[in-house]
């Protein structure tokens, strides 16, 4: 029970740290939005779909996106 009470408080500190960045990218105007959330992972997958030339372009795409979305989900700065 003990070893709960700071993972309890991490947890609280990376929800907090995700509402922040929600509200801070929320406020953005759509193209500093879009360059800053869906830009760099979108650019990603067209390029390796045009690579692969894959015969289900968008079944493709989706699964890319789905696939790598936590390599993009970090905000600026904060990506490992």
């Amino acid at each position: 029970a003990t070893m709960s009470a700071p993972m309890e408080t991490a947890k609280d500190a990376v929800e907090a740290d995700k509402a922040a960045a929600t509200a801070s990218t929320q406020s953005l105007p759509v193209r500093n939005y879009l360059d800053q959330t869906v830009t760099p992972i979108l650019l990603e997958g067209l390029a390796q779909l045009s690579k692969e030339r894959p015969p289900n372009p968008v079944e493709w795409l989706a699964a890319f996106l789905l696939k790598n979305k936590d390599q993009y989900s970090a905000p600026k700065g904060n990506q490992a």
